[in-house]
């Protein structure tokens, strides 16, 4: 393998007096005659020419040539791509010319200059440009034509666009590992900053750099996660969908503060301010909160500063003096008795004061002190009960955050969920909190300041010493102090967001990939009082039998019961699903009461509690009124109720995530981050899990990786139209799905080979059928040469043929790969999933060994591995199978029967920051704390992942505590089952 080279660095600066680092921080300040000079010789980046250079052909004129090409060339090109990708599946192939091992590919450009120039590309990378015009751009695709792949831009793409990526070579590629790019810790973006965005990135989210310069790559040539997690594990060192999320998200911030320092430079430019320390002081700004610092005294405002308005009356040159000259300093000079501020000494001694404040706390070294300075000592926040709290709150509320009423925390031991509780507490004005840092962090800073930083260069007065002196401590208190707080209170609020999150995603990955209960008639209970209990039962393939209304809980319950045994035993139903919401604590009592008593014999009746959560909202959403137009709404959630049993994916994803119900502070969460990221959990798991195209809902299809609402509308749309798919090559027929989108969604979208080989059976019987009547009709008429070929086109659509492969995860791209493979262990396409070929396989494996087999083949490890797993699931394989169904049962335990010691088993209904809520069968859901969740307790899978829990899941626990009145449970997590 090769190695990397090293990435290119400025050259390091020589160090400089104290004298000429103030002199250059003052220029920055200060309004001369050479600030107009350096704005000169900085040029607005629209103006640089970014981009890697391609060597330029020798005839540029003959542009109109190439046209015709793109547009009578494109069909043929377009049916000959796939050919092309069964040849070209690995993002590793041989270099053939390359010296270094790898190289960046660029785009070949066919006198189209818009492919390359399309926006001007600035390197974000600390140091000179490098000319890259003789590497290419490596991919981790198979190979696009660039012009079709320009249609499917997103409108909202990122601003660090590039070429997309095409090719990864490779002379030596050790198998099973990952591939480098040498050029990948140095990625050129569209705007230049002073710092690296890989190496940032890397030291962010604690991946190594050449995996993150792989993901910007793959990112930017709109690969979706689930693609990349499947299809690209070479490329991302195996990392799993949560952290490539991580990494997008990080990824959107470093380039929103590219993006936003270099409109503030803009806007800074324009108005003549711009120096070449503030220059440099933006561009070394790696968050939003250093750019807002230092770009604060730039702001247009109604109100100036004190520091500008001290500036305003003329005493910047005696700061300045203060620190450079003092000798030289006259106060009394500055005296004008008509002009206000500048009547007494007292008021320009507090301008000057003013104005050498603003300066400290502007200062980068000083700032990078005083940071380093928190880092060391014990900084903690402090959160204490409002004085005068809000008239709206009551006093319920102010229990709630009794915790909190005087509480204090070390700012690096507090959690993630303390910060959320402390901060809606604030929100809600029941707390007041602070950030306290000790009295030696100003003592030790102030001495700094004076003796060190910016102490003066000659002799001072004792009373200009005191003006310094004065300035330092009300730099701190009224400015850089502020500042600290704001930012530890961002940072901690930030990171317990998306901690938070995150967790919220992790609960619903749990949620959507419940084992489904197929085959079974189930009735789903919509628990209520007044308005009754909504029944529905459905059959196995979920269409709807019957709906009903009983009154289980106005003392009609004998005579109810008689009509429920009725509806179960017409429709050989035995599996009672009951929604947790109102009045579901008495409608399981009912249930079980006449389950023990076998009121329903001969049928053995089992029941579960199921979520609620998101069912009535669903009810009356648009996406519910199209699917059940004639039900009424309190009966499409007993509808949805028991649908969320049958197959949990395909009903949760019709409802919002974000409703149902398995976050923790999740108002008070950035809902534009909590969407973004609840959406691609979503996304992930119908991908990961499949849909069969001939029957899955459009709601279902529009969230697979690379499809939308209009694509799959427009699928199901030529579903209506054409039939059924046969393969998945006429996925390209459909309307705006193009190449890129195509390779996103391929691997994801299955083929029931059972149903198609009817249907196709069915066709040829039909297009027989046809052809005789055509014959008969043809030997009556006057026979048409012309008429003939007309007539047998129909019978070119028989042409279709299904492929096996279609049912597996196996992308089209390695679809020669696979072929390959079948024929070296002896098998054939239709053998997939059945018993023989996993003993073929085994026997091959066992005897070349899988990076052997990897080589023989020329490919990867991951490939092959994903091939094999295709080639030997069962058909009809789902993921789910290995996560946990509904959790049946025929009684109930009531709270008065549990005592401490009780071992129970219960499944997990949600998980927070601080630890697990457990349903156990009693009406109230127990609490293992987080700190009772060890990772001897959790499975092996478990460990792998998180020591989390998430819902769904059964585990075995022990009650540690029972508290009746405010009816607490606490328990001790014992194993997971």
């Amino acid at each position: 393998m090769s190695t990397l080279p090293r990435r290119a660095k400025s050259k390091p600066k020589s160090l400089v007096s104290e004298e000429d680092e103030l002199t250059s921080f003052f220029k920055s300040f200060s309004d001369s005659e050479e600030e107009e000079e350096e704005e000169e010789e900085w040029e607005p980046k629209s103006k640089v020419a970014s981009k890697r250079q391609l060597p330029k052909k020798p005839e540029s004129k003959p542009k109109k040539a190439t046209a015709p090409r793109s547009a009578g060339v494109r069909k043929r090109i377009r049916k000959t791509a796939v050919k092309e990708e069964l040849n070209t599946s690995l993002p590793i192939a041989a270099a053939e010319d390359s010296k270094d091992g790898l190289k960046l590919l660029q785009p070949k450009v066919d006198g189209d200059p818009k492919l390359v120039t399309k926006k001007p590309k600035i390197n974000v990378v600390q140091g000179k440009r490098e000319n890259l015009a003789s590497e290419e751009i490596p991919s981790t695709s198979a190979p696009l034509m660039e012009n079709e792949v320009k249609q499917e831009k997103y409108e909202d793409d990122f601003a660090f666009n590039e070429p997309p990526l095409k090719r990864i070579k490779s002379t030596t590629c050790p198998q099973g590992k990952p591939v480098k790019h040498p050029g990948s810790t140095k990625q050129q973006e569209e705007l230049e900053m002073n710092w690296d965005i890989v190496q940032v990135l890397s030291e962010r989210t604690n991946i190594e750099p050449w995996v993150c310069a792989n993901i910007i790559c793959l990112f930017r040539d709109e690969n979706t996660i689930p693609f990349i997690a499947r299809y690209r594990k070479e490329l991302v060192n195996n990392l799993e969908a949560d952290a490539l999320r991580e990494v997008q998200q990080t990824l959107e911030e470093l380039r929103t503060v590219a993006k936003k320092t270099h409109a503030t430079i803009q806007k800074i430019k324009k108005e003549g301010k711009l120096s070449e320390g503030l220059l440099k002081a933006l561009l070394n700004c790696k968050t939003l909160d250093e750019l807002d610092h230092v770009s604060a005294p730039y702001k247009t405002g109604s109100k100036g500063t004190k520091a500008q308005r001290a500036k305003q009356l003329g005493l910047e040159p005696a700061a300045i003096s203060l620190i450079e000259n003092p000798i030289e300093l006259d106060l009394f000079s500055y005296i004008k008795p008509n002009v206000k501020g500048l009547i007494t000494i007292q008021e320009i001694e507090a301008g000057v004061q003013h104005i050498l404040a603003d300066m400290f706390a502007k200062d980068k070294d000083t700032l990078d002190f005083i940071r380093m300075l928190c880092q060391q000592r014990y900084i903690c926040i402090q959160s204490t009960l409002a004085k005068v709290t809000s008239k709206n709150v009551n006093e319920k509320d102010i229990n709630k955050f009794q915790l909190y009423h005087n509480f204090s925390c070390n700012i690096k031991n507090i959690q993630h969920h303390q910060i959320l509780a402390i901060n809606r507490g604030e929100n809600l004005k029941i707390l007041t909190v602070k950030v306290n840092v000790p009295d030696g962090v100003k003592n030790e800073f102030c001495r700094w300041c004076v003796n060190e930083r910016w102490r003066p260069k000659r002799y001072a007065k004792p009373e200009l010493m005191k003006i310094l002196h004065n300035s330092v401590e009300d730099s701190y208190k009224r400015l850089i102090y502020p500042l600290l707080c704001r930012e530890f209170r961002s940072k901690l609020s930030s990171d317990a967001e998306k901690e938070s999150i995150m967790m919220f995603g992790r609960n619903l990955r749990q949620l959507l990939l419940m084992n489904p209960v197929r085959g079974r008639i189930l009735m789903g209970v919509d628990p209520g009082y007044k308005h009754g209990c909504k029944l529905a039962i459905i059959s196995p393939t979920s269409q709807i039998l019957h709906t009903d209304v009983v009154y289980l809980h106005s003392g009609q319950g004998f005579r109810e019961a008689e009509k429920i045994r009725r509806l179960l035993l017409h429709y050989n139903c035995s599996t009672v699903v009951i929604g947790n919401g109102t009045a579901c604590r008495e409608t399981e009592a009912y249930f079980a009461d006449l389950i023990m008593k076998k009121y329903f014999a001969p049928l053995d009746v089992v029941y579960c509690i199921v979520s609620e959560a998101g069912a009535s909202i669903y009810s009356v959403s648009p996406e519910a009124s199209k699917e059940m137009p004639n039900l009424d709404p309190n009966l499409r959630s007993a509808v949805s109720i028991a649908r969320r049993v049958q197959d949990p994916l395909a009903e949760l994803v019709k409802i919002e995530p974000k409703h149902i119900g398995v976050g923790m502070y999740q108002h008070d969460v950035s809902q534009t981050l909590l969407k973004a990221t609840l959406d691609s959990v979503v996304e992930e798991c119908v991908s990961f899990v499949g849909v069969d195209i001939n029957i899955c809902s459009e709601v279902l299809l529009r969230h697979i990786a690379g499809l939308n609402a209009n694509r799959a509308k427009n699928i199901i749309e030529w579903r209506e139209k054409n039939g059924t798919f046969i393969n998945r090559e006429q996925l390209k027929e459909v309307k705006g799905l193009g190449p890129k989108s195509f390779q996103q969604c391929a691997g994801f979208i299955r083929f029931n080979q059972e149903y198609i080989r009817t249907f196709c059976s069915n066709q040829q019987t039909k297009l027989a059928a046809a052809g005789h009547a055509l014959a008969t009709n043809a030997s009556i008429q006057v026979p048409n040469e012309k008429q003939g070929k007309k007539k047998n086109k129909p019978a070119g659509n028989g042409v279709v043929q299904p492929n096996p492969l279609d049912q597996t995860c196996i992308h089209p791209e390695s679809y020669d790969i696979a072929e390959r493979f079948l024929t070296f262990i002896g098998g054939t396409p239709n053998d997939i999933g059945k018993p023989d070929m996993q003993q073929k396989v085994n026997a091959v494996i066992q005897k070349e060994g899988l990076d052997g087999t990897a080589k023989r083949l020329n490919t990867t490890v991951h490939t092959l591995q994903i091939i094999i797993d295709g080639l030997t699931q069962p058909e009809g394989f789902d993921i789910r199978t290995d996560f946990d169904k509904p959790d049946f049962k025929r009684s109930i335990v009531c709270l008065e029967d549990l005592s401490p010691g009780t071992v129970l088993t219960g499944k997990v209904e949600n998980a927070t920051l601080f630890g697990v809520f457990v349903d156990i069968g009693v009406g109230k859901s127990g609490l293992i704390p987080i700190r009772n969740i060890t990772e001897t307790k959790l499975s092996k899978a478990k460990k792998r992942r998180s020591l989390g829990l998430g819902p769904g899941e059964r585990v075995e626990v022990k009650v540690l505590n029972i508290d009746i009145p405010r009816s607490r449970i606490t328990l001790d997590l014992l194993r997971v089952l």
